[in-house]
């Protein structure tokens, strides 16, 4: 999710820069509504499933595709699928372009031994990276952002009016355990914070596990409010954009949120924002990384999926009061 939404502040900036070009996204329905408001560009959505499954459905992708008659295609995703699909186009004389995803930096960035701890280039610029490969000039340094959505009735039903509140989020789950904040310490940030009258906290998740864990979180509290397993995808996304500031781990919830132009602090454990996964438009002060003194190895992963011994606990040495005063000081 987070991989598609980095795509979304690039393409905005390429039709708005480039307004004889149109765009077709190509990507699972469920993304549909990150590019649902950007001129120029139309939706296909590929059934993996069903008629592009396999090897023959990627032939089929193909001929579905070469039915819009496409004048180049940029391979921002590049896997197998992709690269399969993108080596036709290019047999058949389209031009064609990808990204290159900087694997061997990133290697570098997290190896145990000759670590070179320093920044690669983010995903973003290397996406930019491609549609200049094509001839297309973007330019992201005053990035435009969408106006923050209309909330319907059923997302007012849950958020209530805004009013002179403080609209917070706080996304406190990843896919992987080593980029997940020890919730004992997530409890007392939500406990804090609950406690100024004029904030409002909005926490997301999905799945069983996660609502209950959130429920336990805003148990008591009148002013958080559990999202998870309440609004749809859009709905999420409606109230996401109306957010003074999200609070959320490395993870697909803070690219939602900084492709929306909302504030994001990130907590960083086992990875980190050198990795090229840093929310766009955020400043590194806005990353809060665990210590690398006392963990020398950090970052050890780029996604967070390598387990390293004695590196369990590393994301308690990001103290409470450090990730209060980063919220505070936005909301001032």
């Amino acid at each position: 999710m987070g991989d598609v939404a980095m795509t979304v502040p690039v393409i905005r900036a390429l039709v708005k820069q480039n307004p004889s070009v149109k765009v077709t996204v190509v990507s699972r329905p469920f993304f549909y509504p990150f590019f649902a408001d950007i001129s120029n560009v139309n939706f296909f959505a590929v059934d993996v499933k069903g008629r592009h499954k396999g090897f023959l459905g990627l032939l089929k992708l193909y001929s579905d595709l070469k039915k819009l008659n496409i004048d180049a295609v940029a391979d921002l995703h590049n896997v197998l699928r992709s690269i399969v699909v993108r080596n036709i186009f290019a047999l058949s004389g389209k031009k064609v372009a990808h990204t290159d995803k900087g694997r061997a930096d990133k290697k570098a960035l997290t190896r145990a031994e000759n670590k070179i701890f320093q920044p690669v280039k983010s995903m973003v610029d290397r996406h930019v990276e491609t549609f200049k490969a094509l001839g297309f000039f973007v330019d992201l340094s005053n990035p435009i952002f969408p106006e923050k959505a209309k909330l319907s009735g059923e997302v007012l039903k849950i958020s209530g009016e805004k009013e002179n509140y403080k609209w917070i989020g706080i996304a406190p789950f990843a896919q992987y355990e080593s980029k997940v904040y020890p919730l004992d310490l997530m409890q007392k940030v939500i406990d804090d914070l609950a406690q100024k009258a004029n904030f409002k906290i909005f926490l997301f998740g999905g799945g069983k596990k996660e609502i209950e864990q959130l429920n336990t979180l805003a148990k008591n509290k009148e002013n958080v409010i559990v999202v998870a397993g309440k609004l749809s995808f859009e709905q999420e996304l409606q109230l996401i954009s109306n957010l003074e500031i999200m609070l959320s781990m490395d993870s697909g919830n803070a690219h939602i949120a900084a492709m929306l132009g909302v504030n994001v602090i990130t907590l960083w454990g086992a990875t980190h924002p050198y990795a090229g996964f840093k929310p766009f438009n955020q400043p590194m002060e806005n990353c809060l990384v665990s210590d690398r003194e006392k963990y020398p190895l950090l970052p050890t992963s780029v996604y967070g999926n390598k387990k390293v011994v004695g590196y369990e606990d590393v994301m308690r040495t990001i103290s409470v009061q450090k990730i209060i005063s980063s919220i505070q000081s936005h909301l001032a």
